[in-house]
């Protein structure tokens, strides 16, 4: 037996040892229940503390919904511009809100646009074009300079992220180039319209009002990035938190309260808002130091590296080495005796 204690130990000792207790990510907790008709597509989540701002998916005019911590609808902020199919929103330190009609199932779209609401309620229409066809968008993250990046909707699980090549024109449209790719691997995370192949198709994005972390969701599963040097696409290639969001009926939004906290909602009148504290904390405990490695050795209970290979918990590894050995061992005597 001593040999395969050694063995653990190697195990544990390369992996920089057992996890904390206090590294994977807490199980979703309920919130409060989005009892109103009016939001019955709820596809765009963001967060300043005190009160959340909620989008439906698609519509013929601009709606934002402005919500108390229990769901109940204070009021609502409106303008006559007609979107194509909004599918998320942002909102920047200085309070505008982002709300990205990107949205493009059939795929038919020459333009697509970013609306522009300033607090007084005010939209600037900001038209863009892909340089290389068109694709079905649902997720919008913004970096600290306020920055939007658009991350695609992608049936293979390689998501692909542009930015605008230059400032946003008014209406424009202004040029997106491709600037990276997110790989996101199939999970057993039960929920979701399309069962497991709706746990690699990004729908909704989130960024940390301080820029220190962003979000990325697919029908089952957030992905949390630290970006403790405001460098988005430099986040977005390292290992996130993989957080699991199951039993959500058709999960969209996404967001961020200022303290780290996640919040996760899904399509659909009586579906709950949920909550998962310390996840932007957890991902920047798992980010890369100065010098390349792991701030710890702790990335999430089921996390992901970004290219579709779990990352195991140490002792998890430890427990299956001492296990194989026992059954190798246990049939080496047999074949002895």
């Amino acid at each position: 037996m001593r040999w395969m204690v050694a063995v653990a130990a190697v195990f544990l000792g390369v992996l920089g040892g057992p996890v904390p207790a206090s590294a994977a990510p807490a199980a979703p907790e309920p919130l409060c229940t989005m009892k109103d008709s009016r939001i019955g597509e709820l596809s765009g989540l963001v967060s300043d503390g005190s009160r959340f701002y909620a989008i439906n998916d698609g519509g013929t005019k601009v709606q934002v919904f402005v919500l108390g911590r229990d769901c109940k609808v204070q009021k609502v902020l409106t303008d006559k511009t007609d979107p194509f199919d909004v599918e998320d929103l942002a909102r920047t330190p200085d309070g505008r809100l982002w709300l990205s009609d990107t949205g493009d199932n059939e795929k038919g779209r020459l333009t697509v646009a970013l609306l522009e609401m300033s607090p007084q309620g005010k939209v600037a229409l900001h038209r863009l074009t892909y340089p290389d066809g068109q694709h079905d968008t649902e997720a919008l993250i913004m970096d600290k300079a306020g920055t939007p990046y658009l991350i695609t909707k992608d049936i293979l699980g390689e998501a692909r992220v542009y930015r605008p090549s230059g400032p946003l024109a008014s209406p424009g449209p202004t040029n997106l180039e491709k600037v990276g790719t997110v790989k996101i691997a199939e999970t057993d995370t039960q929920g979701g319209p399309v069962g497991s192949f709706g746990s690699v198709l990004v729908t909704g994005g989130a960024s940390m009002a301080d820029g220190s972390a962003v979000a990325l969701r697919t029908y089952t599963d957030a992905y949390v990035y630290a970006v403790p040097d405001g460098d988005v696409l430099a986040a977005l290639q390292r290992t996130p938190v993989r957080i699991p969001l199951p039993g959500e009926k058709q999960g969209e939004a996404i967001a961020f309260d200022p303290d780290g906290t996640l919040v996760s909602g899904s399509e659909g009148v009586g579906q709950p808002l949920r909550t998962v504290a310390g996840a932007a904390a957890l991902a920047a405990s798992a980010a890369p130091s100065s010098d390349g490695k792991p701030a710890s050795s702790a990335s999430g209970t089921g996390s992901s590296d970004g290219g579709g290979v779990p990352i195991l918990p140490a002792a998890g590894i430890a427990v299956a080495v001492v296990g194989l050995g026992w059954f190798g061992f246990s049939r080496l005597r047999r074949r002895r005796s």
